[in-house]
């Protein structure tokens, strides 16, 4: 792909719309970013300015504007504003998406739409968030969602063009591999207060959604083992004062270490990684693990059994025994271990490049736009 517009084109400009509130959905626009600038793409990116300033998408090349993650008037107008001249519009996330159709009403712009995961939420809100589903994918010219099941649920939800594109994990996400998988950085493990006992790593807001409630009923189970592997928990949110009560009242080997910007150290120094959440899409910790050659064990929930494939311990969701059993049946066997490590590297090789994931990107784009004649 030239890195220029074509001869008698103008470049093409894009905005791109972030609620800000993702991790993952916020770094995969950075890299976008980056690799659409580098092809001669203009690129604007929508989003609050404490994602800005987390992910530098001025540093990438790209213009930002301010846009509150609020769907309220001010900030559509905000939004608006800025995709005035936008020769197409591509938004992240289902409120992001939202705000950019209020945007764009009445106007020809075409916007793309990629899911990242699944919005949840329970009672009348549930209903909402499906009614803003319907509206979005009906009004998007085309819908990416990063695994199999968001692709079905856009269809039916009425998407008219719904297509699977994997998003790939970002190289600064990327934890580097040591040169021995079996040398745990001391240090790390010393500060957790794992020093001569398996550590465990978790990591993810702390809310409903992420299991933890059901990881603290198998660290129950774990308590009683010698040594007792601790469980460090990184990550904050509403549940923090409920999970450390019964961490305190029920005397578990459970840190909560709060929000930390040195997971790649985590993992690295980590026995096993654990993801227990009710609903993950493409699961940035996950991935992270499996680049990193840490064993994992995971719920087989959303798109964690096509993206883990076979290098991975799944549990069903919600079972604290079966999630306890297995944690103790991997610490005992280092030859299964070393196995899922193998298997890992494998898994992690097949995933798409930063490259192709902007390819394939802006492949969608030079359908949906036509030629631009030079101003």
């Amino acid at each position: 792909m030239s890195s220029n517009a074509p001869l008698g084109r103008a470049p093409l400009r894009t905005v791109q719309v972030l609620g800000g509130g993702n991790a993952g959905s916020s770094a995969h626009v950075r890299s976008l970013a980056e690799g659409l600038v580098a092809r001669g793409v203009r690129v604007t990116v929508c989003a609050p300015v404490e994602a800005d300033r987390a992910y530098d998408f001025t540093g990438a090349g790209a213009e930002h504007v301010h846009v509150p993650r609020s769907s309220d008037p001010v900030s559509v107008a905000a939004l608006r504003t800025a995709c005035t001249d936008a020769d197409l519009v591509h938004a992240h996330g289902l409120h992001a998406s939202f705000r950019a159709v209020l945007a764009l009403g009445g106007r020809t712009t075409p916007l793309v739409v990629t899911w990242h995961n699944r919005a949840h939420a329970e009672g009348a809100r549930a209903h909402l968030l499906r009614v803003l589903e319907r509206r979005v994918v009906r009004t998007a010219a085309v819908v990416l969602g990063t695994t199999s099941d968001l692709v079905d649920r856009a269809r039916r939800s009425g998407a008219r063009d719904a297509r699977l594109a994997a998003v790939a994990l970002p190289g600064r996400r990327r934890p580097a591999v040591p040169d021995d998988p079996d040398r745990l950085p001391p240090k790390v493990r010393a500060e957790l207060g794992s020093t001569g006992r398996p550590l465990l790593i978790a990591v993810g807001s702390l809310d409903g959604l992420r299991g933890y409630d059901v990881l603290l009923d198998a660290a129950r189970t774990w308590r009683d083992l010698d040594p007792a592997p601790l469980v460090a928990i990184a990550g904050e949110g509403s549940l923090r004062a409920e999970l450390r009560r019964r961490i305190a009242d029920e005397e578990l080997p459970v840190r909560l270490l709060g929000r930390r910007e040195d997971v790649p150290e985590l993992l690295a120094a980590a026995d096993v990684a654990l993801v227990t959440s009710k609903f993950e899409s493409r699961s940035v910790l996950a991935q992270e693990a499996l680049y990193a050659r840490v064993p994992l064990v995971a719920t087989a929930v959303g798109g964690i059994p096509d993206l883990v494939g076979d290098a991975a311990e799944l549990v069903p969701y919600g079972d604290a025994k079966a999630l306890a059993d297995t944690v103790v049946r991997l610490l005992a066997d280092p030859e299964r271990r070393e196995a899922l490590r193998e298997r890992g590297a494998r898994q992690a090789a097949g995933w798409p490049t930063e490259d192709e994931t902007v390819a394939q990107v802006l492949s969608v784009y030079d359908e949906l736009t036509q030629p631009r004649p030079l101003a």
